[in-house]
């Protein structure tokens, strides 16, 4: 992790010791200051990794991203600006019981 990025929060992948030092496609790499918008949008935690986690895996497998990428986006970013942006949200009728 560079010192000129101090709002990437590195999370290991299952598997890896610790090692992720690439970011974009597959990478666990977010940026913080968009965990800490996504978390106004859904202050759940588990629910809120539960619907990044989601659309990763969408991303991962070839689905459109929903909002403007560039190259320095990984999955996991592309995720958290669509909840940013409204363009992905909880399915409220699945929560209820």
């Amino acid at each position: 992790m560079s010192e000129d990025a101090p709002n990437i929060v590195a999370f290991p992948e299952p598997g890896s010791q610790g090692n992720s030092t690439q970011a974009g496609k597959g990478s666990s790499i977010m940026r913080s200051d968009l965990v800490e918008e996504a978390s106004k949008i859904i202050p759940e935690p588990p629910v809120l990794i539960n619907l990044v986690s989601a659309r990763v895996k969408q991303l991962n497998l070839g689905r459109a991203p929903l909002v403007q990428t560039d190259h320095r986006m990984g999955a996991a970013d592309i995720a958290l600006t669509e909840i940013i942006e409204g363009k992905i949200a909880v399915d409220e009728e699945e929560n209820e019981d």
